[in-house]
């Protein structure tokens, strides 16, 4: 296996089913993964049902990773990537790279 490292800041969102590390709900629709555009999605607790519905089928379902020229553009892409999914039963930190952000701003001031 050759592997291959790109020059960008990565940044990943977890989406995660409402209730999660508790109780949660199984089985709830998640629609516009595809629409996705600023972003990588990468499925770890999803299912399709019976019609062919994505569902959720675990507690941390989706990871919107994306890329950046850096931490900053990177967390910003993420989270266009995480508000472009519909899934009304998911639930993610609104805070994921902040320390990371925080230090770039710092040394960009300095």
């Amino acid at each position: 296996m050759k592997l291959s490292w790109k020059p960008e800041a990565a940044l990943t969102v977890v989406m995660a089913a409402a209730g999660y590390p508790g109780s949660y709900k199984k089985g709830t629709p998640i629609n516009n993964t595809d629409a996705v555009s600023t972003a990588k999605v990468f499925h770890a607790g999803t299912a399709l049902d019976a019609a062919g519905q994505l569902v959720a089928s675990g507690g941390r379902v989706l990871g919107v990773t994306a890329l950046g020229k850096d931490v900053a553009a990177a967390q910003e892409a993420a989270y266009e990537g995480v508000k472009a999914i519909d899934w009304a039963d998911s639930y993610y930190r609104k805070d994921i790279g902040w320390r990371a952000v925080a230090r770039l701003k710092q040394e960009q001031h300095a």
